[in-house]
């Protein structure tokens, strides 16, 4: 089984988060299970080729 990590919090009545390798596309959920399952398909868009120019975050080795 895959994880990934996501950054989540309550904003008045809804929960909103990121995926950490996507920090510029946020979703949003009424409940945390609804914010997770929209945090899903937001995945597959991003690594599906659905959404175009996705930037992702990287980690560059300096000597």
């Amino acid at each position: 089984m895959k994880t990934v990590r996501y950054i989540r919090w309550k904003d008045g009545d809804m929960w909103l988060g990121y995926l950490e390798d996507y920090p510029d596309y946020m979703t949003q959920g009424e409940t945390l299970k609804e914010l997770q399952e929209n945090l899903k398909d937001l995945l597959q868009d991003l690594t599906g080729g659905h959404i175009p120019g996705v930037r992702k975050v990287a980690e560059l080795q300096i000597a």
